[in-house]
């Protein structure tokens, strides 16, 4: 039986050298069957190099988002003509280890739908990177995590052998069927960057579908080579987080809580980080 068309979506910004990595391992990648590229931003040297990229290949298709409209966003431009099937969801700044699609295409053999799969996500020292596992997150566990008390992520805990449910994996890995994407509506575009992926990972779970997460499937991740500065990104975050509390506020006491705790949250995460921005 032929697999199922794989549609890798990689959205840069000021990637840096790293996204041609990303891009050769993709494209050398036997289950990758196409590639559509977003450029949200990227300086006139790569972009003449990926143009010359998607020219000399079939199957990739290179988007020029018009500016830097977010990591969600540009994954729903992404998404939009790929073909039924898979997609395959990739930071620009991820190595795709070989066999990956087809250990999360394993793994979501037989869950319900609409299905998220994740997988390990590695440093250049082969160490698990923070995210790729995750409890359901709550305002708690955003306090304390963002504090230096961890309650939230579970890369300290024993990683598991096979594929196991998980409340949130992380988007900077992440697969799916085209039809459970469309279903979920994509991503929440109201999230310009981060928390993203913990909000449709709770839509998934909320629509009677599945999240699960398999260390089989893994990426190496460099981490930090956008140009973008580091404390604007930590701001996106807070300012994401945020909003996800008042989406998900239950009741008129629960919206007061997040506005009276906003500047706290803020503050651990944006303080927290080095850079300049």
């Amino acid at each position: 039986m032929t697999p199922p068309v794989t549609t890798a979506i990689v959205v840069s910004y000021y990637t840096g050298p790293r996204l041609k990595e990303c891009l050769y391992a993709l494209a050398s990648d036997p289950a990758v069957t196409a590639i559509h590229i977003v450029d949200n931003g990227n300086p006139e040297s790569m972009r003449r190099w990926l143009h010359g990229f998607a020219d000399a290949r079939q199957g990739v298709k290179l988007i020029d988002a018009g500016g830097n409209i977010g990591f969600g966003p540009g994954v729903n431009m992404g998404a939009e003509g790929a073909a039924d099937g898979h997609l395959l969801i990739i930071n620009p700044d991820a190595v795709l280890k070989r066999g990956s699609v087809e250990a999360m295409a394993e793994a979501m053999a037989g869950a319900p739908a609409p299905c998220i799969i994740g997988g390990r996500i590695f440093d250049t020292h082969g160490i698990e990177a923070r995210g790729p596992r995750r409890r359901r997150l709550t305002l708690w566990r955003a306090l304390t995590s963002f504090a230096g008390w961890n309650t939230w992520t579970l890369e300290k805990t024993p990683a598991p052998e096979g594929a196991v449910p998980m409340d949130v994996v992380s988007g900077a890995l992440m697969f799916t069927r085209a039809e459970d994407f469309r279903t979920l509506g994509g991503f929440d575009e109201d999230f310009f960057l981060h928390v993203e992926d913990v909000d449709i990972c709770r839509r998934a779970h909320e629509a009677g579908g599945s999240v699960i997460y398999t260390p089989l499937a893994g990426a190496l991740h460099y981490g930090a080579t956008s140009e973008a500065p580091a404390r604007r990104v930590a701001r996106n975050k807070a300012d994401n987080l945020i909003l996800y509390f008042r989406k998900y506020a239950s009741n008129p006491f629960e919206r007061l809580l997040i506005s009276v705790l906003a500047p706290l949250l803020r503050f651990a995460i944006t303080f927290r980080t080095p850079g300049q921005g």
